[in-house]
């Protein structure tokens, strides 16, 4: 269940009746797509507004080129996404013309790839929720994105299950325990070292327990 503070906060949003972007952020197994899909819910079962959620993970590299860059081992740092894509489609969807469909690509955890116009998103779409880690870095591409967005949530969780999500999350998707708990600790989890430092740049903090 969504706190009030959050769901009246969002339908003060949308009440301008201008379209809406809204970014949900922080590290990795800490619950941003549930959260999205929440709040998608709850503005159909309102009918607030036409909503649609779009992943930043969409941006990741094709392993073809993260092997090809030697950064396969490192998938989901920052460097293995297409950034500038990113804030192109944000820039994209302010400037969105009537009539006009702008489509953004959607990353498949069973394959492990980005599936490119798999996300239609139209005129009328007046909330759109973009979740992915690092909506709040302030440096290279990514220090482009906060200003394209209305407000930015921080999904916050206890560290010991957000570690126990993810281990899961990574066997769900075909890694033995073992090679599941290697991978958050030397991969996940220096990600989420840096994404913890951006924290303070949200607008809210949504704390899940």
């Amino acid at each position: 269940m969504i706190p009030a503070v959050f769901t009246d906060r969002l339908a003060a949003l949308l009440a301008s009746g201008r379209r809406t972007i809204l970014g949900i952020a922080g590290p990795p197994g800490s619950g941003k797509s549930t959260l999205a899909q929440a709040l998608l819910e709850h503005v159909r079962s309102q009918g607030l507004a036409h909503s649609v959620i779009l992943p930043m993970d969409g941006y990741h590299l094709a392993n073809a080129e993260l092997a090809r860059l030697g950064r396969a081992a490192r998938k989901g740092a920052e460097d293995t996404f297409d950034s500038a894509g990113y804030v192109h489609l944000l820039s994209r969807l302010r400037e969105q013309q009537a009539g006009e469909i702008v489509y953004a690509p959607q990353f498949l955890r069973e394959i492990e790839e980005a599936i490119a116009g798999s996300i239609a998103i139209a005129h009328e779409t007046q909330l759109i929720i973009t979740e992915g880690n690092y909506l709040l870095l302030d440096r290279g591409h990514w220090a482009r994105v906060r200003p394209l967005l209305d407000e930015v949530w921080y999904v916050d969780v206890d560290p010991a299950l957000r570690l126990q999500r993810l281990i899961a999350r990574h066997v769900q998707f075909g890694r033995s325990p073992a090679e599941a708990e290697a991978w958050v600790m030397n991969s996940d989890e220096i990600n989420a070292a840096l994404i913890e430092t951006t924290r303070s740049r949200a607008d809210r903090i949504f704390r899940r327990d």
